[in-house]
């Protein structure tokens, strides 16, 4: 069934997107065509490109529509997970960036190599791989493939077809290069259409003045109290269970970081980071303000519909043509995510599996042709898990997102700990990812079948949050991780890690100069949003 009605100039709005794409696509390429560098873009980038990059890979169709629905029923509370990203986005760029560049990496495997040995670095390379392949590919094709089957009345191979062939063909074509390139253009279009339809939205309900009348003044209200529950989500939760998240996903995931590895220096690098940081003060704007004007203006969808928030308001308020573009920006968000999931698996595949224990002596040519022929057979195989997904329905969905959450803190704690301790061994960074991944698995059971476990044993049994599970078990495994370090040796295998000031001077001397200044700008803006958010039932008194 079609959630909207498209119209001739739609049509013709979403086919000239698909055409700019492909365009761009292919001049990228044929300017890259002589290089044989298929994965870091030959380290060419800047930080506008890496910037948007990040954006436009962060955003995917689920994020676009989770972010509408979870403001339809819980206010600007969802806002936290946007808004505290550049705390982490300053850690990627302050912190991980310089020893990242240091190394010469060009995977989130070989800095585990490189700092801590053979045995770390093939679980990390393994679990890298299949963390893009379900969660990066299966899971975002899944989500994508089911809203486009529903807007354009397609079944859902044909939907998902459409969207892994299109951006296979973008990334065989040229590597990283075109993903960072065409995530650019792309994360401008996801800005300005959601921008344009929260203004819509906006307008529709009567204003912002009436939105803030309207709504109970808790609704925005971003640090909250109260117990933590599935349905609020208080301060202290937010505040130690997010950066655990965080650490795991803007620092460690290979997808996010390979737009940093990608800069041609170390500024480039930590200024990309801090624009990404700058954009997502306007994204919860963009995301969050069509939801609640969705509660004034659809009050009888309900909790229950919250996934039909953002396409109710596309299909009542966006004029013909702006549906089509409206659409165009759904497509390019999941376009960004898949292409930067796909080059992400080819990468760490080729260069640590391939190039490592199938063909050592491979030229940079052998390894782009054998990248390109990975991309091709990840998308196939990631076709079929979105296909088997819907077999089993949206709960496994919701079930793999949840799961991020619980396998954060083993890999969190492995570097986080592994940067800043020069102390921590291998062995220590073995029990922090096979000890703290089999600790959180068993986790991860007892949360999602507690009621069945407790009716087994007699017994009713309640857990704390996701958010405080994640913290508690990155707390545990990190003072695990120091007690193994100090009771062991260094391996012969293990490079000695350098201060985060001899990284800095040795890749570039004084790139970080000046670069504070723009965080402590950040910063500053980013603690008059929180203080204006959480006075505003005292404001909305006055």
């Amino acid at each position: 069934m079609k959630l909207v009605n498209l119209t001739s100039l739609d049509l013709v709005v979403l086919l000239a997107y698909i055409v700019m794409l492909v365009v761009i696509g292919a001049i990228v390429s044929y300017r890259r065509r002589k290089e044989d560098d298929q994965f870091l873009g030959g380290r060419s980038f800047g930080w506008f490109n890496i910037g948007l990059s990040i954006l436009g890979t962060n955003i995917s169709p689920a994020f676009l529509i989770g972010f509408t629905g979870a403001a339809y029923t819980s206010g600007m509370a969802i806002a936290n997970f946007e808004w505290l990203a550049w705390l982490l986005l300053m850690l990627l760029a302050m912190v991980f960036t310089p020893h990242y560049l240091k190394m010469r990496i060009g995977t989130m495997p070989q800095f585990v190599h490189k700092r801590f040995g053979e045995k770390p670095f093939a679980f990390m390379s393994f679990y890298t791989l299949l963390s893009t392949l379900i969660i990066w590919l299966g899971g975002a094709l899944y989500a994508g493939g089911t809203l486009l089957s529903q807007i354009m009345d397609w079944p859902l191979l044909t939907s998902v077809l459409a969207l892994i062939i299109l951006a296979t063909c973008l990334t065989v074509a040229g590597g990283l290069a075109v993903v960072i390139v065409t995530d650019t253009y792309q994360s401008i279009l996801i800005l300005f259409g959601t921008g344009l339809l929260s203004w819509l939205a906006v307008s529709e309900a009567g204003g912002i003045g009436t939105i803030l009348k309207t709504l109970p003044a808790e609704q925005w209200v971003l640090l909250r109290s109260g117990p933590a529950t599935n349905g609020n989500i208080p301060w202290y939760a937010i505040l130690l269970g997010y950066p655990v998240l965080g650490i795991s996903f803007w620092c460690t995931d290979q997808t996010i970081v390979q737009r940093v590895l990608g800069a041609r220096d170390l500024r480039q690098g930590q200024l990309g980071a801090q624009f990404a940081g700058f954009l997502k003060i306007l994204t919860p704007f963009v995301f969050i303000l069509p939801g609640l004007a969705c509660l004034l203006l659809h009050p009888e969808l309900g909790p229950e519909n919250a996934d039909k928030v953002f396409m109710t308001m596309v299909g009542n308020y966006m004029p013909a043509g702006m549906v089509g573009l409206i659409i165009a920006v759904l497509v390019a968000a999941l376009i960004s995510t898949i292409d930067s999931g796909l080059n992400s698996f080819s990468t760490v595949y080729t260069l640590d599996i391939h190039k490592r224990w199938v063909k050592p002596g491979a030229t940079p040519h052998e390894l782009k042709i054998t990248g390109q022929i990975v991309t091709v057979v990840v998308a196939a195989v990631a076709t079929g898990i979105a296909l088997l997904m819907e077999t089993t329905g949206k709960n496994l969905f919701d079930l793999l997102t949840s799961l991020i959450g619980y396998f954060a803190p083993p890999i969190a704690a492995c570097f986080l700990v592994g940067i800043l301790y020069k102390r921590a061994t291998a062995k220590a960074a073995l029990v922090a990812l096979y000890g703290g991944t089999a600790l959180s698995m068993g986790v991860v059971i007892l949360d999602f079948f507690k009621k069945q476990i407790g009716e087994m044993l007699s017994i009713n049994i309640k857990l704390p949050h996701y958010l405080l599970l994640s913290f508690y078990l990155f707390a545990f495994i990190s003072i695990v991780m120091i007690i193994v370090s100090l009771l062991t040796k260094h391996s012969p295998d293990e490079q000695e890690l350098c201060t985060l000031k001899e990284a800095r001077s040795e890749i570039s001397k004084g790139a970080s100069r000046g670069i504070w200044i723009g965080w402590a700008v950040l910063g500053v803006m980013m603690t008059a949003i929180y203080l204006l958010f959480n006075m505003m039932p005292v404001l909305l008194e006055k």
